[in-house]
């Protein structure tokens, strides 16, 4: 599914409808270029998981957790891109909360099988995004079904 954004406020407001649809143990990948708003989805995940905590980018610390109706692990595995480094990853995918991944194609050997895979790009007009949804896992298609439905 390809869906076209105008602004970061349609960016949140997308991660809030998605984040309504979750369930504990989910895991939500993003990839796309540097700034193009992986962050800023992952803010709108948050607030529809009732975080009220600021959400930053967790590019230094790897992994940040955050408290809402269920917890939100939000990682930036951006650093371990030649490590392959196991930080316990299958406690965060396998756990109580949601797990949103930025540069998830770094951990692709950690990943679970069923997630849901979200590409950020940026288009010819600088204000718009496009975002494409690749459900893995009869789970994340109903997912993306009812954001289409």
């Amino acid at each position: 599914m390809k869906i076209q954004l105008r602004s970061p406020e349609e960016t949140k407001t997308l991660g809030q409808r998605i984040a309504k649809l979750l369930h504990p143990g989910d895991v939500i990948t993003l990839e796309g270029q540097l700034g193009a708003g992986k962050t800023t989805f992952t803010k709108g995940i948050a607030s529809g998981l009732e975080v009220k905590r600021h959400i930053t980018s967790p590019t230094f610390t790897i992994v940040k957790e955050y408290r809402g109706k269920m917890p939100l692990y939000h990682m930036d595995v951006y650093r371990l891109e030649d490590s392959l480094e196991d930080i316990g990853f299958d406690e965060y995918f396998h756990g109580n909360g949601v797990s949103v991944v930025e540069w998830a194609g770094f951990i692709e050997p950690f990943l679970p099988e069923n997630r849901l895979d979200i590409s950020i790009q940026y288009t010819d007009n600088e204000d718009i995004r496009e975002i494409d949804l690749y459900p893995r896992g009869s789970h994340f298609e109903q997912v993306v079904s009812e954001l289409h439905g």
